[in-house]
């Protein structure tokens, strides 16, 4: 089997997973696909896993009960190992709604390649932009236990990066995302 340091060593780049957690509608899968063409186009290998996409496939059978929230990352997770054992930048981006989920993911990997990234937005801004409609569908009752609405989201007290989409643009976020990947890869 190849090792990662010889995928890092052939494609001059350190692989690391990058967790992104925030509110839905916060801008996660927005900033995740940004850097992935901007790295893309730099030759960096990477890839984003979607929350939205990995429950429609993989993960298509779990609902949104504490256990199946729990399955569903730990999964996640598991695929992040995968594609950063073979030399990727692994953009994940699910809400990752607890403290105690998020500290489980975070003890898969080494320190050196995990990083949590915060994409801050208040639940009002989110639920304002609302790409999908579900805060509005949360509210009228149609999604039970839907995060920030009827299922609590614990803020990250120690991410190594934070980016607040409601005072950044989407092009300052995408530039801050980008120079913290490019100097930790």
């Amino acid at each position: 089997m190849i090792k990662r340091s010889e995928w890092e060593k052939r494609h001059q780049h350190r692989a690391k997973v990058l967790w992104f957690t925030g509110l839905s509608g916060a801008g996660k899968s927005t900033l995740a696909a940004a850097a992935e063409k901007i790295l893309f186009d730099r030759g960096v290998r990477c890839v984003v896993l979607d929350g939205d996409q990995l429950r429609s496939g993989i993960n298509r059978g779990l609902g949104f009960s504490d256990e199946d929230r729990q399955e569903n990352l730990r999964r996640a997770s598991e695929i992040a190992a995968l594609f950063l054992n073979v030399g990727f930048v692994v953009l994940v981006a699910m809400i990752s709604p607890s403290a105690e989920a998020r500290s489980q993911i975070r003890q898969r990997f080494a320190a050196d390649e995990y990083a949590e990234v915060y994409i801050q937005c208040p639940v009002e801004v989110c639920e304002q932009r609302d790409p999908k409609g579900l805060y509005q569908k949360a509210r009228a009752g149609l999604i039970a236990q839907f995060t920030g609405i009827d299922s609590a989201y614990e803020p990250p007290v120690s991410a190594e990066l934070t980016i607040d989409t409601q005072s950044q643009s989407e092009e300052e976020s995408i530039d801050k995302l980008v120079d913290y990947i490019l100097r930790h890869v």
